[in-house]
């Protein structure tokens, strides 16, 4: 694999490769660190998919703390081999993630060895890896992207790619694997964890959570890498709107910001920025709000401001909003399921409306068209709406439009409304 040479570097860039981020205590191997077991549930429908991981068994949750009075050093007497891989979407720190595993085998034991299965999970099928070494490394340290071994969508499914994935692993000798990725690859790596144990593996296989949306934590994961790198980037251009947006006193910016299935992204950045009001898809879906609701709320806040001679402001909304509408659900599922019984149609409009029951229908024909046309584009690799291709910011400017002209012929509204769009997507990555 290529790698640039070090005079390709700016002087920013070698100064930023050079930077040691901060790490736990217990992780440092100069110091002696006691572990303390505890048992972290597990619903009993996991037992019975990964049987042979959990079996009647809790999962081990271990703690380590420093103890130099009963502590044992993390120095091993043999190298270890261990393989990763990046999978899914990219996101801020893939590349440290790859460093501090790099850093910390070669502290267990300088002779330790760590492979990078190429693009993907596809990598690990096909037997495609690099080993990385000390310069390799060093030219990605602190950097973004992915592009250090690279990533892929693809999913180990077959008995024969499971199967393929355990050959290289045991070809390479690996103690271990670690999955870099998101739920999705995490869901993976917990079946191919399954598989190596039931084929009696010595790799073990290991899920390090990523993802920019945030929406891959508990009590014991406080974030995924990403999410926090992902919403300062994007509270920073928000911040540049906000500024523009007082400076002019004339446009309304609406917003949308990366996070299919979870608001977190969005409400992360309302909180850092303090805009003028955000979408909060699981609080609509809490409170059953329905487009026409939220739309009127929306109205109510513009009428307000105008009122208070502020004909301006900025509003966030979540990609996947459109999900959790709950009159949305059923059109969506309809749509989906047309499209999984004839994928081949030379009208999709004409044809959806003519499958769809009475409620969607009325539902789909009331939605700007430029919005219901979107649900019509190809699906995803599942047969599913690609909800980041559907323009929400456009959806609410058109019914915040239609509603605030309804009530300015009613007298309720005397300002101006002079909606601007943008989305956020790929830049926080």
């Amino acid at each position: 694999m290529e790698t640039r040479a070090k005079r390709d570097f700016s002087s920013f860039q070698i100064t930023r490769q050079e930077f040691v981020p901060k790490f736990p205590p217990s992780l440092n191997v100069e110091k002696k660190v006691k572990f303390k077991f505890t048992d972290f549930p597990v619903k009993e429908q996991l037992k019975e998919i990964f049987s042979t991981l959990l079996g009647d068994k809790a999962m081990p949750y271990i703690e380590l703390s420093v103890d130099h009075n009963e502590g044992v050093t993390l120095r091993r007497q043999t190298p270890l081999k261990v393989g990763c891989v990046l999978s899914g979407g990219q996101a801020p720190g893939g590349h440290n993630v790859i460093s501090g595993l790099y850093d910390m085998i070669k502290a267990f034991h300088p002779d330790s060895i760590l492979y990078g299965f190429l693009q993907g999970p596809i990598g690990i099928i096909k037997g495609d890896f690099v080993e990385i070494e000390d310069d390799f490394m060093n030219e990605y340290r602190n950097m973004g992207g992915f592009d250090m071994i690279r990533s892929g969508r693809d999913k180990i499914e077959t008995p024969e790619q499971f199967e393929s994935s355990l050959k290289y692993c045991t070809n390479l000798d690996l103690d271990g694997l670690v999955v870099i990725g998101g739920d999705d690859s995490n869901t993976n790596a917990c079946l191919l964890a399954e598989y190596f144990a039931l084929q009696k593996s010595k790799c073990v296989v290991i899920g390090a959570p990523k993802t920019i949306d945030g929406d891959l934590k508990n009590e014991y994961c406080e974030v995924s890498f990403g999410f926090d790198t992902a919403t300062k980037t994007y509270s920073e251009q928000i911040g540049n709107i906000l500024v523009d947006t007082r400076s002019t006193k004339k446009y309304y910016h609406f917003i949308r910001l990366m996070g299919r299935s979870a608001s977190h992204i969005a409400l992360e950045c309302y909180l850092q920025t303090r805009c003028d009001a955000v979408l909060v898809g699981e609080e609509i879906s809490q409170r059953n709000r329905t487009l026409k609701d939220v739309t009127n709320e929306l109205v109510d806040i513009i009428c307000k401001r105008s009122e208070m001679g502020k004909d301006y402001g900025v509003i966030l909304i979540p990609e996947g909003i459109i999900e959790f509408f709950p009159e949305m659900q059923p059109l969506i599922y309809e749509i989906n399921e047309i499209f999984g019984e004839n994928d081949k149609i030379e009208d999709p409009r004409q044809y959806v409306l003519t499958k769809l029951s009475e409620k969607c229908k009325a539902l789909f024909e009331f939605l700007p068209k430029a919005i219901s046309d979107q649900l019509l584009l190809d699906r995803d690799p599942h047969g599913n709406v690609q909800v980041a291709k559907i323009e929400t910011e456009i959806l609410m400017i058109l019914l915040c439009q239609q509603e605030l002209e309804a009530r300015k012929q009613k007298g309720e509204y005397k300002g101006s409304f002079s909606p601007q769009s943008h989305y956020f997507g790929y830049e926080g990555r």
